[in-house]
């Protein structure tokens, strides 16, 4: 970060732990509920929102003041809706078979209290660069709870990562595995999410006590 003065890098920093959109602002849930049974799915759905996020706050940032107030919403849903739907035919032109597993998520990016929400609470009011920044950062810190989240998930509900088998060799289609695991399958479904989440928050809180709030 030596290229960056310390209030550009926190953009970046901070919602990568302290102020992460998931654990900390509690945004963006549905998602880590949704396609994180499979690691490939949450990695493609992070980088996604990446790029949607770190574009789109720097096109609200250069027309922030030439959008009226009364349809600045509107505004901020083409803009994203754009976006999303180039992400959409990439992956329809490269991962066509990705593409129809995450194509309803995808869709829900338009919609996503995260995107919307740094768009309407810092791009409005910061110049591109700051903008860009802070994109980055919060789409990062979401993506790397995506990514924990289907790390365990995909890993102790199907015994591999990114489809390939990391506990052993599989035995026919019993979910057992030569080193003696069964798949959980209570991992491949959505609450398990939110109890994974809830270990990471826990961890996160525990390490840091200054997050946990007070009654």
């Amino acid at each position: 970060m030596g290229l960056l003065s310390k209030k550009d890098a926190n953009l970046i920093l901070d919602p990568l732990a302290d102020n992460n959109p998931i654990t900390i602002q509690v945004l963006g849930i549905c998602s880590a509920l949704a396609i994180t049974a499979e690691l490939q799915a949450s990695l493609v759905m992070a980088i996604a929102v990446i790029f949607v996020l770190g574009v789109g706050n720097v096109v609200i940032s250069l027309m922030r003041n030439i959008i009226p107030s009364k349809i600045r919403i509107i505004v901020q849903l083409i803009v994203v809706a754009t976006l999303v739907i180039i992400v959409d035919q990439v992956l329809k032109a490269f991962a066509y078979e990705l593409s129809k597993t995450l194509a309803v998520f995808v869709g829900l990016i338009i919609t996503n209290c995260i995107i919307m929400g740094r768009f309407e609470a810092f791009a409005l009011a910061n110049g591109p660069w700051k903008s860009f920044l802070d994109g980055i950062g919060n789409a990062l810190g979401y993506g790397v709870i995506l990514i924990l989240v289907g790390f365990f998930r995909e890993l102790l509900g199907s015994g591999t990562l990114f489809g390939i088998p990391v506990l052993g060799d599989p035995i026919a289609k019993t979910g057992l595995y030569a080193t003696g695991y069964e798949n959980n399958g209570f991992m491949i479904i959505p609450p398990a999410a939110l109890i994974v989440v809830g270990i990471i928050i826990w961890v996160q809180r525990t390490k840091n006590p200054a997050l946990v709030e007070e009654n």
